[in-house]
């Protein structure tokens, strides 16, 4: 990570922990993209399906490192019984949110599974592109706006010299 990228991160941290606190930006912290809950009912997801996502993403923090939470983990994290949380991955399994890789060790048994969250991104991607164009648009409207109202119109005025 180069020097100025460093300092973008440490600046986001510091605007971070004056808004939730230093403490609480200590003990942890996970990104989402808002897209994900803020067009939730257009990727057919529930509240309980998001909380399963945002338990995904916190365990999930380098790109090649997928997230590997068991599900008893994450119920008793949301407070719903593990068969819940194993029905609502299946169903995002379906969906192809979510791509599950069994771990199984010979002789060991099972590991937590990998999941793979390539599909929602692919499925949420129009939706960000969505919203990007309509962030553009009132943009582009508020500047139309302001530089119809007090900017004086400059003219070029050509003298006889």
């Amino acid at each position: 990570m180069d020097v100025a990228k460093k300092r973008d991160v440490a600046g986001d941290q510091k605007v971070n922990e004056k808004k939730w606190s230093k403490e609480l930006m200590a003990a942890g912290w996970t990104v989402l993209p808002n897209i994900l809950f803020e067009r939730q009912q257009a990727l057919g997801l529930d509240s309980i399906d998001i909380n399963i996502l945002l338990h995904l993403a916190s365990y999930w923090w380098k790109p090649g490192d997928k997230p590997r939470p068991s599900k008893v983990t994450i119920a008793r994290a949301i407070g719903v019984d593990p068969r819940t949380v194993q029905r609502r991955i299946a169903n995002m399994e379906a969906a192809k949110f979510i791509r599950r890789e069994q771990r199984r060790i010979v002789g060991a048994g099972s590991k937590p599974n990998l999941y793979h969250l390539e599909g929602l991104i692919e499925a949420a991607k129009p939706f960000a592109a969505e919203k990007i164009a309509e962030q553009r648009m009132k943009a582009d409207q508020r500047a139309a706006r302001a530089g119809k109202k007090g900017r004086p119109t400059l003219r070029v005025v050509k003298s006889d010299e």
